[in-house]
């Protein structure tokens, strides 16, 4: 039933069965409003429990138990192991049926999807200027969800940080950006330690044992943390945009959609080419290895499966239909995403071929996938989207935990030791988040 304006309107603070006159009066917010029985609220709504919780900040981010050394890394100091770099406790999700079916995520039995009044981002808060302060009905927080924090902010990058990489034991952090450089951070101040000016974009980095890759145009560059030993491995043609270490070999996907394979020579204290895969007709743009496969993504929207035995192409995977953005072991499983707007998950068959599984569908492009667990050791699963955010996921059941917010796109997630990941974002900003211990129901 409407509602006359121009009758008295009583128990206005009180719950209304016409959801209309839940709305805040927008002259009370502007604090001006002279009518003496205001049809509209003259209160903010209830916000959820998650954005009034306030998350404390430290500079430090590598002090305490976050230590490199807490890392289970196996990685060797004196070249490459068979590490497949999979997530440090594999979970197993032996039927693959339960996949995006709400409580088979964990182990736990309960969908835990965040139920909110509004998840947008108060673009006014993130120019520094909101006026209505606590009583904005946008969020005033870079996440939501109760199961991490913001630790803190590292700013110097003046682009897009396309590559994260802590080396086990060291005490540094490692960031590359499209702005040139490689930037290393005291991970105990959370200070700038120091600025490599590369004189090129940086596509990618990745860490292996005590070496430092960084994936330039027509090169990758090769630092050893320990020996400050300094390699540049040639061979390829354009932007190096991804890299990956497997079966002693180190794989670099390059835009002219070749993959150049290396192998370290220890006597020789360098690395001799030793193969270039050929198949896919675009750029490479992103790789991994698990279960003596490497695979590979690619703008030509395919996925190829490639055999670190023989370096032969066993399979192509072609139901995406864009871009192949990054690609993710974890367990029997392979997550793949898409500009297609999708996440599939695929399994192999009993002839050893994989198929799609379970597709999960974004509203937006899906950039950048990484696999961890939570506090409580509870698979999840960080989906970077181009809406300028990340969804954050229960595994195998897709029940959303909560969003990290952005001010542009993030294109870099990484795990570190001790419960703590590193996002990077189109504006240069690099962000250290903790995970933190699930609340424990009140008896």
């Amino acid at each position: 039933m409407d509602l006359d304006r121009n009758k008295p309107v009583f128990n206005r603070l009180g719950p209304q069965n016409d959801t209309r006159q839940q709305r805040v009066c927008f002259q009370w917010r502007a604090g001006k409003c002279t009518r003496q029985q205001c049809p509209f609220l003259h209160r903010e709504l209830p916000f959820p429990r998650h954005q009034q919780q306030q998350y404390s900040q430290s500079q430090s981010f590598g002090n305490g138990n976050h230590t490199a050394s807490s890392s289970s890394s196996k990685r060797g100091h004196g070249g490459f192991t068979d590490d497949h770099l999979l997530p440090r406790r594999n979970p197993t999700f032996t039927n693959s049926s339960t996949w995006g079916r709400a409580g088979g995520g964990g182990g736990g039995g309960v969908s835990r999807a965040v139920v909110r009044k509004t998840d947008k981002l108060c673009k006014y808060w993130v120019q520094g200027n909101c006026s209505f302060g606590d009583n904005c009905r946008f969020l005033h927080s870079w996440s939501t969800g109760d199961c991490f924090s913001l630790l803190t902010q590292l700013q110097g990058h003046q682009k897009v940080v396309t590559g994260i990489a802590w080396p086990s034991g060291s005490d540094k952090l490692y960031t590359g950006s499209t702005d040139d450089t490689v930037r290393v951070w005291d991970c105990q101040s959370g200070q700038c330690a120091g600025v490599i000016d590369l004189a090129a974009e940086v596509g990618c980095i990745l860490s292996e044992g005590p070496w430092i890759f960084v994936g330039l145009p027509n090169i990758v560059k090769a630092w050893n943390t320990q020996t400050t030993t300094d390699l540049g491995l040639s061979g390829p043609v354009g932007q190096v945009h991804s890299l990956v270490v497997g079966n002693d070999l180190l794989f670099a996907g390059v835009q002219d959609g070749s993959i150049l394979a290396w192998k370290f020579n220890a006597a020789a204290n360098c690395f001799e080419p030793a193969a270039s895969l050929r198949g896919h007709t675009l750029a490479v743009v992103t790789l991994v290895v698990g279960a003596n496969r490497l695979y590979s993504g690619s703008m030509d929207h395919s996925i190829r499966v490639w055999s670190l035995e023989t370096l032969q192409c066993v399979q192509t995977l072609t139901e995406h239909t864009s871009v192949v953005m990054s690609v993710l072991c974890w367990d029997q499983f392979l997550i793949s995403c898409s500009l297609d707007s999708t996440v599939k998950v695929w399994v192999a068959t009993e002839s050893g071929n994989l198929d799609v599984t379970y597709t999960h569908n974004e509203e937006y492009g899906v950039l950048a996938l990484c696999g961890m667990h939570d506090a409580d050791a509870k698979p999840v699963l960080l989906c970077s989207c181009n809406d300028n955010s990340i969804r954050v996921y229960d595994l195998p059941s897709f029940s959303e935990r909560g969003k990290i917010f952005a001010k542009q796109e993030v294109r870099s997630i990484q795990i570190g030791p001790g419960g703590l990941f590193f996002t990077g974002d189109g504006t240069g900003e690099v962000r250290v988040w903790n995970w933190l211990a699930e609340p424990k129901a009140s008896t």
